[in-house]
């Protein structure tokens, strides 16, 4: 039990340490389109992303898949990026094609589980006993990540709900800002990459 509720604090501090806010800004873009009275669709999506991290996070530990860990570092903003363009382009309050942002999140998940894995690989170290650290490690990182959706839903309700600016402002303010710190992000790690 000790060494879940280590591997549980590590997952939950490292989803919401802002040294590595990528992970932070990612979970803050797929749910900035949304309000607290939308939280099923959150919900939806948050558990694709969850899906996809757990899968690549777990096939990298074990070394079932290997891949470039700079292609990685870059893909990771790129995918904040995308996710920003799509709530921006949008233009409406509640997109119609919720199908294609639940596969997007999932297919983006894949890409941020790896990125979780070299972190949970040098915890590791030659352990024998992954499976365990690897589940204790993943659910602190859903635990912080819920804590970063409630956070943005409850900011999001008070702007639109209480201070009365319109969910679009709100979307395409919250999405501008995330696109230009991706952009950026994504320019730094492109030399590693060449």
């Amino acid at each position: 039990m000790q060494d879940f509720s280590l591997y549980f604090d590590l997952g939950f501090h490292h989803i919401l340490d802002w040294n590595g806010y990528d992970h932070i800004l990612f979970v803050v873009a797929l749910c900035g389109i949304y309000t607290l009275k939308d939280w099923k669709k959150v919900l939806v999506l948050v558990t694709a992303f969850t899906i996809g991290h757990s899968i690549t996070l777990a096939f990298s530990v074990l070394n079932i898949v290997h891949f470039n860990k700079q292609i990685i570092e870059f893909l990771i903003p790129v995918t904040i990026l995308i996710t920003a363009v799509i709530n921006i382009l949008s233009k409406k309050t509640k997109p119609k094609s919720l199908n294609f942002k639940y596969i997007l999140a999932l297919a983006f998940g894949f890409i941020h589980g790896m990125g979780f894995s070299n972190y949970l690989k040098s915890l590791l170290g030659k352990s024998t006993n992954i499976v365990s650290e690897l589940f204790a490690f993943n659910i602190g990182l859903e635990v912080g990540q819920v804590i970063i959706v409630i956070a943005t839903l409850i900011l999001a309700f008070i702007l639109v709900s209480i201070v009365k600016i319109r969910l679009w402002d709100w979307t395409f303010f919250l999405s501008s800002a995330i696109f230009g710190i991706s952009f950026i992000m994504a320019a730094e790690r492109l030399p590693a990459l060449l």
